[in-house]
């Protein structure tokens, strides 16, 4: 795991050492991602200049170093991630007379391009990468991005260059980077927790997209394709399904998932896992253990508030897999404590609360190893998300009822405050009554109140108006939420998963992973996200996935070979802090500060009225808006931070 950054001037208008320098400065801005070594390689007539900040995990000497160039010296590679099938290259490269100088996965990639060509190399990776590689015969720049989003990557013009990077601060370093905050980018943060792809927080910067090459000729001209296509692979995988019987389905998961897992357990270096107890983190621990000669490094990370601990459920499963199980209780206080780097360590404002749990665990575990599995992307692909079952289902039977009976009762809902409602079913067994029953009965009354085909954007948003703050911004309309898209899948629960792959999970779940893991140098892993496993799961019928109004059963199916169920089944919980509470208590000050009405009206981007009406709802307790208001914190918190080089956009 490293990061990548360098620029391409089609004027060529800096020397070599000044074009070196710069790719220099972006490489250190990244030294985080690549503590173990810093490579640059320019070439001043053709203005291009590729950094690399390097964490060594495969080949760890000097022959892994980057930029790599292939034997024939037509490539130049700078790149980000892990390629798992790279001894399977490496072994066609040799029968067709390759020679390696060593074993990394870098040399495997960059002898593939001199081999196959960029585009078909691409399509035989396995793996997750962003890399950036220099075609010096054709004077050609292509940067590429793995299938499902895994690693980042940025992009954009600046003072007549064009530069990428693996993180936003890189471009930092470069002359002529005006950074603006873009309005649109901020106003569909606003609604999700997160800037959705290709957008940027910065005006004329980018991501890549998932799945997606763009290729500058030396002329500054840009061309993207797309190598692979979410959308592709779930159409077909809806039009072709599994027809086998659930125990061969099972078996046939079972063998995909022991290869991608054991895949990832290769390194040079110490590696473990990430294990909170839940189905998905269970199912990778239990296979890496069943494949391991030695204990498995489990890892997992507890709090005092029993309403947000998994930690008990974790060491019951690393006590019967027999791990070697390391766990951290954390304190409100320590959890709190990491609130203000935050803003720094994610570049773009970023509003996912369990940011900071994922940082903690990240900076315990790399104190013991330097990679880490987890098993994030098992809710998108298998159903779990608890969204898929309730509140789908609720939906649809209540949209049968004529529009003002579906609206009487979102205002009836309304009527109890979340508190109350909590206070009115708490004569329910604890089993049966829903985990925040008061929160998701107030969404349930949103989701009532909107135009049918609106209903997903509201259900996942925590304030779906929230653009409108945001003066001068357009209502964000993401592109898996356009109604060509919609009419393409014959079922409600395949496009909300489909919709979730594409946005919530590489924009919100891996860029989360992503920068926490990397900011304290741990490569994070995620099996589940193999792309083969991805196009298995889209072959899936429904009733493999939910099935007694319980999500992931097929996956339940196959924990239950290693872990009994009693250690597993239990409510969704998911993995935050109780940001509610902290809110109106320890953090009461450092929120006031930054939600102060004088000082957003002088900055000019958010309508302060309405975030007041919501901070007092919240202060009261009538309303638990705590991830609204988180993401509103974040926004501020960041620009704060960026004020000396941001500016609104004019």
């Amino acid at each position: 795991m490293c990061g990548i950054a360098g620029l391409l001037d089609p004027e060529r208008r800096a020397g070599g050492d000044a074009l070196e320098a710069l790719a220099r400065r972006m490489a250190a801005a990244l030294r985080h991602r690549g503590p173990d070594g810093q490579g640059v390689w320019a070439d001043p007539e053709a203005g291009i200049a590729l950094g690399h900040a390097r964490l060594s995990i495969i080949d760890l000497s000097p022959a892994g170093a980057q930029p790599m160039a292939s034997a024939s010296g037509r490539y130049v590679l700078s790149y980000n991630g892990e390629v798992y099938n790279a001894a399977e290259l490496r072994a066609e490269l040799e029968r067709m007379g390759h020679r390696f100088r060593g074993h990394s996965d870098t040399e495997a990639i960059v002898e593939g391009f001199a081999a196959w060509g960029v585009a078909d190399t691409v399509k035989r990776l396995i793996g997750m990468f962003a890399f950036a590689v220099f075609d010096r015969k054709e004077r050609r720049l292509t940067l590429g991005r793995d299938r499902l989003g895994i690693k980042p990557l940025y992009w954009g013009r600046i003072g007549g260059r064009v530069a990428f990077a693996s993180e936003l601060k890189a471009f930092a370093a470069l002359p002529g980077f005006p950074p603006e905050i873009d309005r649109d980018a901020l106003a569909a943060y606003l609604c999700t927790g997160y800037v959705p792809a290709p957008g940027c927080i910065y005006r004329g910067i980018e991501k890549l997209e998932p799945g997606t090459m763009l290729a500058i000729r030396a002329d500054g001209t840009v061309r993207a394709d797309r190598y692979w296509s979410a959308l592709d692979v779930a159409l077909r995988g809806r039009a072709v399904p599994l027809e086998a019987d659930a125990s061969e389905v099972c078996a046939s998961l079972e063998a995909l998932l022991t290869d991608a897992v054991t895949r990832r357990m290769v390194a040079d270096v110490p590696l473990g896992v990430f294990l909170s107890g839940g189905i998905d983190s269970s199912t990778v621990t239990a296979v890496m253990q069943a494949n391991s000669a030695t204990p498995v490094k489990s890892f997992s990370i507890g709090f005092h508030e029993q309403g947000y601990n998994e930690a008990d459920a974790a060491k019951a499963v690393a006590t019967h897999l027999g791990t070697d199980h390391t766990e951290l209780y954390v304190t409100a206080a320590e959890a709190q404590s990491v609130v203000p780097r935050l803003p720094q360590i994610y570049d773009e404002p970023f509003g996912d609360v369990s940011q900071i749990p994922t940082l903690l665990v990240s900076e315990m575990t790399r104190k013991h190893v330097t990679v880490a599995l987890s098993g994030d992307g098992g809710d998108e692909l298998f159903a779990g998300y608890n969204r898929y079952v309730q509140g789908h289902r609720a939906a649809r039977a209540l949209w049968r009822l004529p529009v003002p009976l579906s609206g009487a009762a979102s205002q009836a809902i309304s009527l109890l405050s979340p508190r109350q409602w909590d206070s009115v079913l708490g004569v329910l067994p604890a089993r049966a009554r829903p985990r925040q029953a008061g929160d998701k009965l107030h969404k349930l009354a949103a989701v009532l109140g909107a135009d049918a085909s609106d209903y997903y954007r509201v259900l996942v948003s925590p304030w779906a108006d929230a653009w409108r703050l945001v003066e001068g911004a357009r209502r964000p309309e993401p592109a898996p939420f356009a109604a060509d898209i919609r009419s393409r899948f014959r079922d409600g629960l395949a496009w909300m998963q489909y919709a979730d792959t594409v946005t919530y999970l590489p924009d919100d779940i891996l860029t989360k992973v992503d920068r926490a893991s990397m900011a304290v140098s741990l490569e994070a892993r995620v099996p589940l996200l193999d792309h083969r496993v991805v196009e298995f799961a889209w072959r899936l019928p429904d009733a493999l996935k939910i099935r007694g109004g319980q999500g992931k059963w097929l996956l339940r199916r196959l924990l239950d070979k290693y872990v009994p169920k009693a250690l597993v089944e239990r409510p969704k919980m998911g993995f935050g802090v109780p940001i509610d509470a902290w809110l109106r208590g320890p953090l009461r000050d450092w929120a006031d500060d930054l939600l102060d009405p004088a000082a957003m009206v002088q900055a000019g981007f958010l309508d302060p009225v309405p975030i007041q009406v919501k901070w007092d709802e919240h202060l009261s307790g009538r309303r638990n808006w705590q991830h609204f208001l988180w993401n509103v914190l974040m926004f501020e918190a960041w620009r704060r931070e960026q004020t000396p080089r941001a500016q609104a956009c004019a």
